[in-house]
């Protein structure tokens, strides 16, 4: 049973019971990330997100890892472009515990000044991790060049030069804008005794200021059709093409996942069986969406020899036009179709995954969508979604493209 409630300030609150398991989930969602950012204070969302780990009034940065540990907990944190999430799993009877330590972290950390030096040391590393791995990179800086001029295509880490300045108190007054609690969702599931648990999060996160005095306005980013290439002495050839693409908002939204999982989306995918399976000419190749509130792009990623990069992007052109003509056949959709749904039901009997549907469902959409309107979604989807979706939004003409290998 699933039950939606609001805090004194506005926070607002959704608990899952699961009577039959031990365990419990905590999360709290943040309605801030790199988005909200601008070219003065990039990769701030992601320092805060490390800062709040560093050291409260009542523990230090220690204490809080040991008394996680002492309760055989997970805690951590991660920041995307639109949210950020503090969250912990933990046995039942210490979900208690794990919502207090959160709790100290979100009203009462120090941001203590030489703490804040050294992890700002820690999160260039994080930056420098990014630049070695070509996966990433080319993806990075894909979304940088197509988004260029607006914050959904700043780095979620921030730039080096920016993050080395960020000052302490851009931090507080960042924590003070967005940190309130019309922009915060908290998700609890699991087993656990919802009054008792109610009112501990009234207790702990009531103190959290309900709204910011600034009203904030993001416009809406443009698609800009680009061609980025990054040279780098390594042995493989990475590229990512973009296709301009659709919000987590849209209706189109369920056909997307089902077109998705057709093109690159799984091993039985067109562009893995026909690219990697029978022609043999790259070790990794798939598709992803990304979505966000306004806007959202299709990605198609491979991994190859450089020599095969002009054989690999004709084949997926190739792919591409024949499903935009052709359309998928009745058995690719109904055998799609019962893959989705079953990593939907497998992924939804955790208390973890639960808090995190639900967390992500209320911060994006102000409402739970439940299993079955998932299913039923995926249900709707007809060979004409599919091949109205590819023609509409599968334009060759219009596709960016990076570039990350040894392009000399």
């Amino acid at each position: 049973m699933t039950n939606v409630s609001t805090l004194s300030n506005g926070i607002t609150v959704v608990m899952e019971n699961m009577p039959y398991l031990k365990s419990a989930s905590f999360g709290v969602w943040v309605r801030v990330g790199s988005a909200n950012e601008d070219e003065s204070n990039n990769g701030i969302a992601h320092m805060i997100e490390h800062m709040m780990f560093k050291g409260t009034n009542n523990r230090s940065a220690k204490q809080i890892a040991d008394e996680m540990a002492r309760i055989g907990g997970n805690i951590n944190a991660f920041t995307s472009k639109e949210c950020t999430s503090y969250y912990a799993t933990t046995l039942s009877e210490h979900l208690p515990m794990a919502i207090q330590i959160i709790g100290d972290m979100l009203n009462n950390s120090l941001i203590d000044e030489k703490a804040l030096k050294k992890e700002k040391s820690v999160i260039i590393e994080e930056i420098d991790m990014y630049e070695d791995s070509p996966e990433d990179l080319v993806h990075e800086i894909l979304q940088q060049r197509i988004w260029k001029g607006h914050p959904l295509g700043y780095m979620i880490s921030g730039r080096k030069r920016t993050v080395r300045k960020v000052s302490r108190e851009q931090i507080i007054d960042f924590i003070d804008t967005f940190y309130t609690g019309e922009n915060i969702v908290i998700s609890i599931a699991g087993n656990f005794d919802h009054q008792e648990i109610l009112a501990l999060v009234e207790e702990e996160f009531g103190r959290i200021k309900p709204m910011t005095n600034t009203d904030i306005l993001i416009e809406k980013p443009q698609y800009n059709k680009v061609v980025v290439k990054r040279d780098k002495d390594i042995e493989q050839f990475h590229v990512n093409i973009a296709f301009d693409g659709i919000s987590y908002l849209s209706e189109e939204r369920y056909t997307l996942s089902v077109l998705n999982s057709i093109l690159g989306g799984s091993v039985s995918s067109r562009l893995f069986q026909k690219i990697r399976e029978e022609a043999g000419l790259a070790y990794s190749i798939y598709s992803y969406g990304s979505s966000y509130k306004d806007t959202g792009l299709l990605h198609i990623y491979a991994a190859m020899n450089p020599n095969q990069k002009d054989t690999v992007i004709k084949k997926i052109h190739s792919i591409i036009e024949s499903l935009k003509k052709k359309g998928i056949t009745v058995d690719e959709l109904s055998m799609t179709k019962e893959q989705i749904k079953t990593e939907l039901i497998l992924g939804s009997e955790g208390a973890r995954s639960r808090m995190n549907a639900n967390g992500k469902s209320m911060l994006n959409r102000g409402r739970l969508v439940s299993l079955n309107e998932l299913l039923e979604g995926i249900d709707s989807v007809s060979l004409e979604d599919v091949k109205g979706f590819a023609n509409k939004y599968l334009d060759i003409s219009g596709l960016s493209l990076s570039l990350v290998g040894n392009i000399k």
